[in-house]
């Protein structure tokens, strides 16, 4: 289940990050990559302990639980403290499929059951640079504005592909969702979609009680806490 998550980031907020990263100390990418990885990954990275990024990262974390989208989409267990990458003209990253199991700084160890890109260049600030993610129904070229997340599941083969001009600046970081099976999250999230969609058009209704309890209800069969 590949989401597009607007604006979670506003205009203001992008405009720190921008202002923070340009002042910011870069170094090799490769130094998260797994061994496979990184013999396909060509670009720069904000260093996980550089103040930078954890000012950016916690900025990051307050806007993602402001998102009902993304609490919806994801049904986050644990986020991961979120990085910061920089491709250039002619950075890369070939195609891969994300760690299993990701550690944090201060040892924490989470499943990455989902993957998210939050872009924070605009589409018309480079070329090239589209995430190209891999499923069942073919490759899917995702380019968005800045300020907006992707997420998608951790597994996918997917990859970056080289930049011509100019430069691509995001955030990355991964989920450990509540239900790891991504079919049942699915399932959740178009029954909490179409929920919300009745409550807007026919608020009051009977049904809502019962679809509601039926949403939690599987919430609970299926949830690992």
């Amino acid at each position: 289940m590949l989401v597009h998550i607007p604006q979670v980031l506003s205009a203001d907020q992008v405009a720190r990050c921008r202002t923070i990263m340009d002042q910011a100390a870069w170094t090799d990418g490769r130094v998260t990559a797994g061994f496979q990885s990184a013999q396909v990954k060509k670009n720069l990275q904000l260093p996980e302990d550089a103040p930078e990024a954890q000012e950016l990262g916690g900025m990051v974390m307050l806007a993602l639980k402001r998102s009902p989208l993304f609490l919806s989409a994801a049904l986050p267990h644990t986020v991961f403290p979120p990085l910061f990458n920089r491709y250039d003209s002619g950075m890369t990253f070939g195609a891969h499929i994300d760690n299993a199991i990701r550690q944090s700084l201060d040892g924490q160890r989470i499943r990455t059951d989902i993957s998210a890109t939050l872009f924070l260049s605009g589409p018309d600030e480079y070329d090239g640079g589209e995430l190209t993610v891999e499923d069942t129904y073919g490759s899917h070229a995702v380019k968005l504005p800045a300020g907006d997340l992707v997420i998608y599941p951790a597994d996918s083969l997917h990859n970056v592909t080289p930049i011509t001009r100019g430069s691509r600046v995001a955030s990355f970081f991964w989920i450990q969702s509540l239900i790891r099976d991504r079919t049942r999250r699915a399932l959740l999230f178009d029954l909490d979609t179409s929920i919300r969609h009745l409550t807007r058009d026919v608020p009051g209704h009977d049904a809502l009680v019962a679809l509601t309890g039926t949403y939690h209800n599987l919430l609970r069969q299926w949830a690992e806490t």
